[in-house]
């Protein structure tokens, strides 16, 4: 699929961006410097503009191939990404996929990636078809959980010892929303 964007409101959603017109390497670097991100993000981490570059490219072939659906949460007024969230293992048959967001240092609090994470369900749900779109979050990361919550996720259960963290294991809250919710 070629990439969608969203107009959210206050935030845009496009796709992540390392061109001659946009470069968006230098806010991944320093997103993921954050200590939170890294400790939470686990698998793909930037750590320099190279990086930054394969990890846009990377984002744009999960796109072509219709793995994964992700957007750089950008605000409206200058265009920054403050985060990015995304539909990750989209699985057409099932008409399921799962939701994955993170949020830069200096912008948690505000309510971006709930904001966000509403509009790529209902992107989701209406012009992808799907049926489910479930969000695991780590116990201990309290701000993954407000966004399950106020996005009208249903607690499912917890996974025993599924996230490694930091070199340790630890549990995952599954969490869930069905287009007929």
């Amino acid at each position: 699929m070629e990439p969608v964007e969203i107009n959210a409101g206050e935030y845009y959603l496009r796709q992540l961006r390392a061109d001659d017109r946009i470069d968006d390497g230098a806010a991944l670097v320093a997103a993921f410097a954050d200590p939170e991100i890294r400790r939470w993000q686990g698998g793909l981490l930037v750590e320099d503009a190279v990086g930054a570059k394969k990890y846009v490219e990377f984002r744009a072939w999960q796109w072509e191939s219709d793995q994964r659906y992700s957007w750089a949460v950008c605000d409206q007024l200058l265009g920054n990404p403050v985060g990015e969230i995304a539909l990750k293992d989209v699985d057409p048959h099932n008409g399921s996929a799962e939701l994955v967001c993170w949020t830069a240092a200096e912008h948690r609090g505000r309510g971006i990636a709930g904001h966000a994470a509403t509009a790529v369900i209902g992107f989701g749900f209406g012009f992808v078809g799907l049926h489910r779109v479930s969000y695991r979050q780590a116990v201990g990361n309290t701000a993954s959980r407000r966004v399950a919550e106020k996005t009208g996720f249903t607690l499912e259960g917890r996974l025993r010892g599924a996230q490694l963290v930091q070199g340790e294991h630890h549990d995952l809250n599954i969490w869930s929303r069905l287009s007929t919710d």
